[in-house]
């Protein structure tokens, strides 16, 4: 109990953080102040936790504070409404995952253009997702799970953070080519949505490598497979779902930088740089390693096209799922 405590207290913490460097360490001319990483999902998530991880290596690249600016809400649309309405002067920019690239297809009203109002930066990581269960569940593999939630399709609650989320999304994408049902729970942010699976709330939900990991070896959650195509070296006795039972599933999380769209050119690339430097660290990419997660780092062109590329595959699934704004 003394972890769960922990992490409902973690999870409470939604003032921003700072971490601010000595006065005059700013090089000449941009930045000059701290800069704001905008996160539109609650403190405790992987996204969360991945930016804190890289906090202090990205302020010593920036030579200015880092502020965490933790802003949950619908699906991460708030936080990202947010960041579209910052300042184009380089001192906000938003951190997200793959949520960003659900929204358009999910909603119809979002008070942003994510492709107008947005310059893709650079994809930080890549890492699975674990679809795990409560210790109580009866069930050790995907195929059991799958076998149960057909006897009883009203009976077994799944955690999400809120329709359009990414663990929405993974589940939803799960149930319908799993051929099942769950009934979803929605939780304010990923932590949160953790914790309901640590305290048996929920019996089933994805959760992050890195989040995940100590209640993995204590067993307060049990593990059953990784979303992606290829095993984690970080959890290599899990199997894929694709090998466990759901041929062809496939669902890798990302975690990506972006820009309100009208900041100028020669700051992204500076800040491109700045990203690059520490992703490339050999200490940063081994700390990251060892969490599950991937360091990327890809230009944002490159990041660009792999953004505008995925919001119009995600938008052709939801129609194909029937997903709308208010699924449940």
């Amino acid at each position: 109990m003394d972890r769960i405590a922990r992490v409902c207290l973690f999870a409470t913490l939604t003032s921003p953080v700072a971490l601010h460097v000595p006065p005059g360490t700013a090089a000449n001319g941009y930045p000059q102040k701290s800069i704001r990483l905008l996160i539109p999902f609650s403190p405790g998530g992987g996204t969360d936790l991945l930016c804190r991880a890289l906090q202090e290596r990205l302020e010593r690249a920036f030579g200015v504070g880092i502020i965490i600016d933790n802003r949950p809400g619908a699906g991460g649309t708030m936080g990202v409404t947010l960041a579209a309405r910052a300042a184009p002067d380089g001192y906000t920019f938003l951190i997200t995952s793959a949520s960003f690239t659900f929204a358009p297809g999910l909603y119809k009203d979002l008070a942003y253009d994510a492709i107008k109002d947005f310059k893709p930066l650079s994809m930080l990581t890549t890492q699975p997702l674990i679809l795990a269960v409560h210790p109580s569940m009866p069930v050790k593999s995907v195929e059991q799970l799958i076998a149960l939630a057909r006897k009883r399709p009203k009976d077994i609650l799944y955690a999400s953070a809120g329709v359009g989320s990414n663990l929405f999304m993974t589940t939803e994408l799960f149930k319908y080519m799993a051929r099942i049902n769950m009934v979803q729970v929605p939780y304010k942010g990923g932590g949160p949505a953790l914790v309901g699976l640590l305290t048996g709330e929920v019996h089933v939900s994805f959760v992050g490598v890195l989040s995940s990991k100590p209640f993995r070896r204590t067993g307060q959650i049990r593990p059953l497979a990784v979303t992606t195509k290829q095993g984690s070296p970080a959890v290599p006795d899990l199997p894929t779902i694709d090998e466990a039972g759901v041929p062809g599933y496939e669902k890798g999380g990302w975690t990506g930088m972006f820009a309100p769209a009208q900041v100028p050119e020669s700051i992204i690339d500076q800040v491109y740089q700045s990203v690059a430097r520490v992703l490339k660290d050999p200490d940063a990419v081994k700390r990251l390693a060892d969490d599950g997660l991937v360091a990327v780092a890809n230009t944002p062109a490159e990041f660009t096209a792999f953004v505008h590329a995925e919001i119009a595959e995600w938008s052709k699934l939801i129609r194909e799922m029937r997903l709308s704004s208010s699924s449940s």
